[in-house]
């Protein structure tokens, strides 16, 4: 159940950060009408801030779970007995 809820997460921080890297180029900047209607509108800091801040935060949020939870391969890698000097691979 964990790994669903976290596969779900995972999907939805990555539609958010699309959204994000995407929406700046399809606005048109030089007519207010194209935004105004949208979500934060009519201001076009409200509508790039309601429709990128979302892919900010989900990517700043997958960021800090993967450098707290490492994968299991840097764990055993890091975790195993150094080897004596002298001794072969």
């Amino acid at each position: 159940m964990r790994k669903a809820v976290g596969l779900a997460l995972g999907l939805v921080g990555t539609f958010f950060i699309c959204r994000a890297l995407v929406e700046p180029f399809l606005i048109d900047y030089s007519d207010p009408s194209s935004y105004a209607n949208d979500w934060g509108g009519p201001h076009l800091l409200g509508v790039l801030a309601v429709h990128c801040l979302p892919g900010v935060l989900a990517a700043w949020l997958m960021f800090r779970a993967a450098r707290r939870h490492p994968s299991r391969v840097t764990r055993a890698r890091d975790t195993a007995p150094e080897r004596a000097a002298g001794q072969r691979r």
